[in-house]
């Protein structure tokens, strides 16, 4: 099944990528391009992450240091 239509990202694709150590929807972009684009795709990326994973990752972690301070 194609994730990221915008950059023709399949399912398989994210798992591989998350089986090789990929564990952020940051570094999935960078190696596949998915999210790069429109960003509609970034929900059903960090689900499949999650699911290799087994833990949520924030979509923008940058967003969390607010809280840090």
């Amino acid at each position: 099944m194609y994730v990221c239509i915008c950059n023709g990202v399949t399912e398989r694709q994210i798992r591989e990528a998350a089986a090789h150590g990929c564990r952020t929807v940051a570094e999935l972009t960078m190696r596949t391009g998915c999210g790069a684009t429109c960003g509609t795709c970034l929900d059903t990326a960090v689900d499949l992450l999650d699911s290799v994973h087994g833990g949520r990752e924030p979509l923008f972690p940058i967003l969390n240091l607010s809280h840090a301070a």
